[in-house]
């Protein structure tokens, strides 16, 4: 299949940021003061809400109306295969237990497939009052600001982004991972949105991001905005980001830090 055009990357933006800051406002504006669970998936406390739903339904909606003919794959079960070459990945609250509780970062997700090639993504991270885009070869930005990484650190002065499984033996597993890798950098955070993690990379407010067990709904906007921000993005050494594993980091300290994790052993439980 050709290249997707100018114009075609263009509407898809447009229809991604406007999908997702409408998510975001109804997640935002509409979180019920008794919010609960509605279901589980994984296990007991991977959790997913009403909201995530209605979320996934506002988005599922707008693009019916706006792209009847494309397909999508959303975090809470719409999957349509769609004629047009085009596939949206949705992830309509990444951060769902941040969000049941009331903590500020969580995010919504939408990114563009053409042909199998994310050219577009867009995170929305309403409480932030940030909105994070990217189209392929054109550059990541958060308003008029384009994105840069940070340049490459010395290991033991980075700052690294990760996350965890909701299985108790991955969480076990990659517990270990930290103990280890802990005392050799200068600090890890744990965020809880893998679409801002990665999206922090880009902005330069984190030198490094990995995790395991991500989703491709957890992975596609976000590993875009990092890579058109400058960051490279990837699993296990020579192969791309995936469930097994995701890393994402500057060139020069995305080497060191995927080598290392390869030897820790963050890609299996």
């Amino acid at each position: 299949m050709n290249a997707p055009t100018d114009a075609l990357k263009a509407e898809l933006l447009s229809v991604a940021v406007e999908a997702a800051e409408r998510a975001g406002a109804l997640l935002r504006d509409g979180r019920p003061a008794d919010l609960g669970v509605a279901a589980t998936k994984t296990s007991p406390i991977d959790v997913v809400t009403e909201m995530d739903l209605a979320s996934e339904k506002l988005i599922t909606g707008f693009l019916a109306e706006h792209r009847p003919d494309d397909g999508v794959l959303g975090e809470e079960g719409a999957s349509t295969p769609g004629t047009s070459g085009v596939r949206w990945v949705v992830d309509p609250l990444d951060g769902t237990v941040n969000y049941l509780y009331g903590l500020p970062s969580w995010s919504v997700s939408i990114a563009a497939e053409h042909a199998g090639e994310t050219v577009v993504g867009v995170v929305a991270a309403p409480l932030r009052g940030e909105t994070y885009r990217a189209v392929l070869g054109e550059g990541a930005w958060l308003g008029d600001r384009r994105l840069r990484v940070r340049p490459a650190p010395a290991f033991e002065q980075a700052l690294l982004g990760t996350g965890f499984g909701y299985l108790t033996a991955r969480r076990t597993a990659q517990a270990e991972v930290v103990r280890r890798l802990l005392p050799e950098v200068r600090d890890i955070r744990r965020g809880g949105s893998a679409a801002i993690d990665l999206c922090d990379v880009a902005c330069g407010r984190l030198d490094g991001y990995y995790e395991r067990g991500l989703n491709p709904w957890d992975l596609a906007a976000g590993d875009l905005v990092a890579r058109e921000a400058g960051a490279l993005t990837g699993g296990r050494p020579g192969a791309p980001a995936s469930g097994e594993l995701a890393v994402a980091a500057p060139p020069g300290f995305f080497e060191p830090l995927q080598a290392r994790l390869e030897e820790l052993g963050a890609w299996h439980d």
